[in-house]
């Protein structure tokens, strides 16, 4: 047993011993179905806080030579698999943490030659005489084992793109780090003696240079998780048993840490699940592994409506994103789209697949964008805020008038002149304009069902708030007279669906006229019978 080759299973012990420990070994059902196969390189890219270490290490103490860990996985999901017993400790295994050969290098240029002297000093141990004692690359030294013990290894790589995010404007260091990893695992030689790469981190593989490097490796991220879905975060159903099992409020729990849509799956942030689990406290726990100061230079870029598309998405709406042109590094954002995109890896944004959109998940990240906005004192944010709780005030005190004018105002001044006559545009323009009321309100409720249609939104007070705060309906139209589209509220009993969330209602409908330009508002009690 070594440290980087064959290791012990001691760092996987680690996690089954925490207080709360949700069995992912799923996952390995997976990787077992595609040993030595095409399918065997695999890039699972995910947040911070979101599980990387614990499936590389879960890998390691399942696959490793160097420990015996039947004892460990007895009774866990692989378990019940029929080749459970097939692939356990059968293989060599090189467990690779770039982070921390980074940290412990003396020079950023020498990681690459630390990583390989390391790794092949080990080797040596394992395979004495087989490799030469002059210099050699790690690719030729695994090549060379394979040709004459008849080995194949099982590589894990954790923090695999540390080089390509903290180093990004060394490109010395770069170029060393990417002709590294394609001489490991692009081309014929390695798939000689590669049985299973698993790269774990934060970016998926880097376009243009490392494209060409690794694109034979199968990509699983937050824009596209395909079967690691429920292996990236807690699902909705562990989360509901943890909040059983600690007594917790699951649909408080959902609103703060929910929001990641993968596939067919709700995923929450594991980190927060637990924390709040374990400490009963709801609050944000994002800060105390990544810092919002580490996105504040991305959205303070000055692109063309990236401002706009912050201040959207903090009201709670979702934005149309162009996922595409992103390359995967931080030196070469060139747009908003870029940024956005950025901020989905990182998993400040949610990203919905099917409908190409981007939006904040739960109240946890909304208040570190929140943060990260203010700590730059936007002019634009400041005013808008101000607005905004103007236009609260108004809708709260019954101020037709002023209500029509603060939207006005928003309309013309946050909405671009392309889609100013667009009805999708007004749906914008409503979402962004109650920004203010997220600090007494949930995220509204966006065509909320209710008993013969659908509202618009519905804006529901948080607990604390229900006694002081009233409901609000808000019904949106387009070139319809304001009194009918008030009566239509009531037809269609709105007011009904939101009636055991709290106490007193406001009925607000809201009519944008195109011809005109101008916007009419009816505000009403709701009266309870």
């Amino acid at each position: 047993m070594g440290r980087f080759v064959n290791p012990d299973n001691s760092a996987f012990q680690v996690a089954l011993n925490s207080p709360i420990y949700v069995d992912k070994t799923g996952l390995l059902e997976y990787t077992n179905s595609v040993l030595n196969t095409t399918e065997a390189y695999i890039c699972n890219c995910r947040p911070r806080r979101f599980g990387k270490s614990y499936a590389a290490n879960m890998l390691a103490a399942y696959y490793s030579k160097g420990c015996n860990s039947e004892e460990m996985f007895s009774g866990l999901d692989i378990s019940r698999e029929s080749d459970f017993k097939t692939h356990l400790n059968k293989y060599d295994v090189i467990h690779l943490d770039i982070q921390w050969f980074l940290a412990n290098c003396d020079n950023v240029d020498n990681v690459v030659a630390f990583i390989t002297k390391s790794v092949q000093a080990e080797l040596r141990e394992i395979y004495p005489g087989v490799l030469p004692e002059e210099e050699i690359s790690l690719s030729e030294s695994l090549s060379r084992i394979k040709n004459i013990v008849g080995q194949k290894f099982i590589i894990i790589i954790d923090e695999w793109d540390v080089l390509i995010r903290d180093e990004a404007a060394n490109k010395k260091v770069q170029e060393k780090y990417i002709n590294f990893l394609r001489a490991m695992f692009k081309g014929t030689e390695p798939t000689k003696y590669i049985q299973l790469v698993y790269l774990t981190g934060i970016l998926p593989i880097k376009k243009e240079k490392t494209q060409s490097a690794l694109n034979n490796f199968d990509e699983f991220t937050m824009l596209d998780a395909g079967v690691m879905a429920p292996y990236i975060g807690f699902t909705e159903a562990e989360v509901k048993d943890l909040c059983e099992r600690y007594h917790r409020d699951f649909e408080k729990v959902k609103y703060w840490y929910d929001g990641y849509l993968l596939e067919d799956y709700q995923v929450y942030n594991p980190k927060a699940v637990v924390s709040v689990c374990v400490r009963g406290r709801f609050r944000s726990y994002w800060s105390e592994t990544a810092s919002y100061e580490a996105i504040v230079p991305f959205i303070n870029m000055n692109y063309d409506g990236l401002k706009n598309a912050i201040i959207e998405i903090l009201s709670g709406a979702s934005i149309k994103v162009n996922t595409a042109a992103f390359k995967n590094d931080t030196v070469n954002i060139q747009s908003k789209d870029d940024v956005l995109t950025y901020l989905i890896h990182l998993g400040y944004l949610g990203y919905n697949q099917n409908r190409r959109t981007a939006f904040v998940p739960n109240e946890e990240i909304r208040q570190e964008l929140t943060m990260a906005v203010e700590s730059r004192k936007w002019n634009e944010m400041i005013t808008f805020q101000q607005e905004s709780e103007h236009l609260l005030e108004a809708t709260l005190d019954m101020d037709e008038e002023a209500v029509e004018e603060g939207i006005e105002k928003i309309h013309t001044e946050y909405v671009s002149n392309i889609q100013y006559n667009n009805e999708n545009s007004l749906s914008s323009v409503l979402a962004i304009a109650y920004l203010s009321s997220m600090e007494y309100y949930f995220k509204p409720v966006r065509e909320l069902p209710t008993g013969r249609g659908f509202a618009d939104f519905v804006f529901i007070p948080k607990p604390e708030y229900v006694s002081s705060y009233p409901a609000l309906v808000v019904e949106l139209k387009w070139n319809k007279n304001v009194k009918t589209a008030l009566q239509q509220i009531k037809e269609k009993q709105y007011p009904d669906s939101v009636l055991d969330y709290t106490g007193d209602i406001l009925l607000v409908e809201i009519n944008y006229d195109k011809k005109t330009k101008e916007h009419q508002c009816l505000i009403e009690k709701y009266e309870k019978l």
